[in-house]
């Protein structure tokens, strides 16, 4: 079960609403949907958040580039939301990583044998054949376990990155309590 909901900070304070993520599929939806709910390019948060699996943050602050944290992005990257938050730049990875580990992928079949057929030339059953090769790209482009992100990404608004990185369960509460914000996310959960 998701939650997702927005945060935008106005001269009065906080304004939340829900969201549906629905018609989001990349990051650039997802920004243009922060900005839209700003109307003087004040700072915006979606939170994101999977049942005590992982949670995600973006901030946008007006025109400039997003920020973002995701708690655990091993979970993340099983969750098609989180994958919109999991871009090659946070990762660390080229741009169009993502196509080249696909081609990779449909290359090599289950039994890791291109075409599905089992290679068994003398030449290729030792250790050191092609396919160990494609093994070492698909796990330098592995997700990394744990907290992936801007840590500083709230330390402005009330939360500290120490306690950002030891939130576990009920973490949007947490935060948006330090925020001063946790009433009005209550009333859009």
């Amino acid at each position: 079960m998701y939650f997702a909901a927005l945060l935008a900070r106005t001269e009065d304070g906080w304004e939340a609403s829900d969201t549906e993520l629905d018609d989001v599929e990349t990051l650039s939806d997802l920004t243009d949907l922060a900005r839209e709910a700003s109307a003087d390019e004040d700072t915006v948060l979606v939170f994101i958040e999977q049942e005590d699996a992982w949670f995600g943050v973006l901030r946008v602050d007006g025109e400039d580039d997003p920020r973002i944290f995701v708690s655990d992005a091993t979970a993340a990257a099983r969750s098609s939301y989180g994958e919109i938050l999991l871009t090659d730049e946070l990762l660390g990875r080229e741009p169009g990583a993502d196509d080249t580990i696909a081609a990779l992928e449909e290359l090599v079949g289950l039994d890791d044998t291109e075409d599905g057929e089992p290679d068994t030339t003398p030449e290729n059953n030792d250790e050191t054949n092609d396919n160990d090769d494609i093994d070492d790209v698909l796990d330098a482009d592995a997700v990394p376990a744990g907290p992936l992100g801007d840590t500083a990404i709230l330390a402005d608004l009330g939360m500290p990155e120490a306690e950002l990185l030891m939130l576990r369960t009920d973490a949007l509460a947490e935060i948006a309590d330090a925020l001063g914000a946790a009433e009005v996310l209550e009333t859009v959960r």
